[in-house]
């Protein structure tokens, strides 16, 4: 038998933030962290000095690392690990929840070997897929977790399960929309990463704010074109999921793949991780956008120059040669 609490499944910046923001709404909310050293230091400090630090953990948040015993009666289940560690993560705990509960992914990335989105890989492991979301769009966990104002979409298959994730999620700061284009939603929030890098790089190498308008300008572009051969709607883009995020990622100062393009543009090289230690997703990412767009018959010149720049040692100016002398074509 469900009860109305949600468990979240990792307690990164994002899944954490999102667990202090239910929790100071009144939602009976458990966060499930996979370290037993991590779970004693949330305990002993009241805040997650790792991801969040100055963040406080409300006593009304409950905390532990069994992560069966969370999602046991759990309605609802969020799923906040990496991309590159989700099924590892969620399979084992999968067949302990509720069939009639509602998984969200707020996870943005793809499976590097199966091409799956998150809320596709969710529903292979723990079906029915009907009661499967994504949440999305732009917002930063430190942001979020302060109470600063923000906008995400909820995207189900399902209209009656979006409505139901919207109400969940949203607070007097987080103001949540809905949708039901969750191809869309999801690649939206993965693509977007793999852009952000490559204006990092443009803003690293000192290429100015013109430069900046036209990556993220042809960049919507080229989530656009993926995003629509791999049967999402175009309108998507246009919205919180798609542009919403982009800009955010592209010129926020607390975007970790923005950072990272920085530190290629400086010359530095390439790692996934960033000096606080967290993970850049859209390197993560970027082969497998670069694949499904093989797959779909996509064209993406940034992604694959940015491609070339992480995985090829490419210099960080081969990117701008490479997208400034392509051959002149129609805008649309």
């Amino acid at each position: 038998m469900t009860t109305n609490r949600i468990a979240i499944l990792g307690a990164g910046a994002w899944g954490t933030a999102l667990g202090v923001t239910l929790a100071r709404s009144g939602r009976a909310v458990t966060l499930a962290i996979r370290r037993r050293a991590q779970l004693e230091a949330l305990r002993s400090a009241a805040e997650n000095a790792a991801y969040l630090p100055g963040v406080a953990i409300p006593p009304t948040l409950a905390l532990t690392d069994d992560w069966r015993a969370a999602v046991t009666g759990a309605a609802t289940v969020v799923m906040a690990v990496p991309s590159r560690m989700a099924r590892a993560a969620f399979a084992p705990v999968a067949p302990t929840i509720a069939r009639d509960a509602t998984i969200v992914s707020v996870t943005k990335g793809v499976e590097a070997d199966t091409l799956m989105t998150m809320t596709r890989m969710i529903a292979e492991a723990a079906p029915p897929a009907a009661r499967v979301a994504a949440l999305s769009g732009p917002g930063f966990a430190a942001e979020v977790a302060r109470g600063k104002p923000a906008a995400l979409v909820a995207a189900a298959a399902d209209p009656a399960i979006a409505r139901q994730v919207q109400a969940l999620f949203a607070t007097p700061a987080l103001r949540v929309y809905r949708s039901a284009a969750v191809v869309g939603v999801e690649l939206g929030g993965v693509i977007k990463n793999v852009i952000a890098i490559a204006a990092g790089i443009s803003d690293g190498l000192d290429l100015g704010s013109s430069a900046r308008a036209a990556l993220i300008t042809r960049g919507l572009a080229e989530m656009t074109r993926l995003a629509v051969a791999a049967g999402g709607r175009a309108e998507t883009m246009a919205g919180l999921a798609g542009l919403g995020d982009l800009i955010l990622t592209c010129t926020g100062a607390l975007s970790r793949n923005r950072a990272l393009g920085l530190r290629l543009a400086a010359g530095a090289p390439y790692t996934e991780t960033a000096a606080d230690g967290q993970v850049a997703e859209g390197a993560v990412s970027a082969r497998a956008v670069r694949a499904i767009a093989v797959r779909h018959g996509a064209e993406t010149p940034i992604v694959a120059a940015v491609c070339r720049v992480l995985y090829e040692a490419a210099p960080a100016t081969a990117m701008v040669e490479e997208l400034l002398s392509r051959q002149l074509k129609a805008e649309f």
